[in-house]
């Protein structure tokens, strides 16, 4: 072979050996590559690890909890729980959340009615605020309260007649089946601190009013009867109603 012909040989030696390797590509098969390799081209991501940010799932926020700062003490003529006097419509929406608020106009009795906000936190923490004016600046009273508030002392709304006496010892309270029925009248007792700032309305049950009606006859109307008067025990008396005043009266 003449030195023409072998560089012919080489040339197409090395063209075969080109079009073998473009070929095989072209029929799937790629070339040697280490077994633990990916193929050029092969971009797909490899699985996100669980430490990744983005793998883990975002949470929702927890709703803020309008009560859990809440102590639900009553302390006549001074505050109800965070609440003062001083405690403004604005104020009140920060504490709670403007959700659980609804203005109203509540009757106070015989024929009035005041501007009113309802604390609307469930039949535990509830309670009503009225005002001292449209403004809802300042806080008259506190009442429509729920069954969780009471006094240091233990008063509060559903507590029974006889562990009323227990509290305040002896006292006197007001006839039946009128505007101020049932009031307790704290002067003298042994909570005489209170007296003009704190309310306390006794009801009977329905059931003891159908069995002893005699005796819930014998202590209705605008006159005052002692707390030990039989007639009154025989009624299953309890708290109804409790109004605590902010601002004294």
């Amino acid at each position: 072979m003449n030195g023409h012909e072998h560089m012919n040989a080489r040339h197409l030696g090395i063209s075969a050996g080109l079009l073998s390797l473009l070929l095989g590509t072209a029929c799937g098969a790629p070339p040697d590559l280490p077994s633990d390799a990916s193929a050029p081209g092969d971009s797909a991501p490899s699985p996100a690890s669980p430490s990744t940010p983005s793998a883990i799932p975002s949470q929702p926020e927890a709703e803020a909890d309008p009560i859990a700062d809440f102590e639900p003490v009553v302390i006549p003529g001074e505050r109800v729980g965070p609440i003062t006097a001083t405690t403004s419509r604005e104020t009140l929406a920060n504490l709670v959340g403007a959700e659980h608020l609804r203005d109203e106009s509540i009757p106070v009795g015989e024929g009035f009615s005041e501007p009113a906000t309802v604390v609307d936190l469930g039949p535990e923490y509830g309670v009503t605020l009225t005002w001292t004016d449209d403004s809802r600046t300042r806080i008259a009273t506190a009442r429509g309260f729920g069954s969780a508030w009471e006094t240091p002392e233990g008063i509060g709304v559903g507590l029974s007649f006889a562990e009323l006496k227990t509290i305040l010892g002896s006292f006197q309270v007001y006839g039946f089946a009128w505007d101020y029925g049932g009031s307790v009248v704290l002067e003298g007792s042994d909570l005489n601190q209170y007296y003009g700032d704190l309310v306390l309305r006794l009801k009977p049950s329905q059931s003891a009013i159908d069995i002893s009606p005699q005796a819930y006859q014998a202590v209705t109307g605008d006159s005052l009867f002692a707390s030990d008067n039989p007639n009154l025990e025989a009624l299953d008396l309890y708290v109804d109603e409790m109004i605590v005043y902010l601002i004294a009266p």
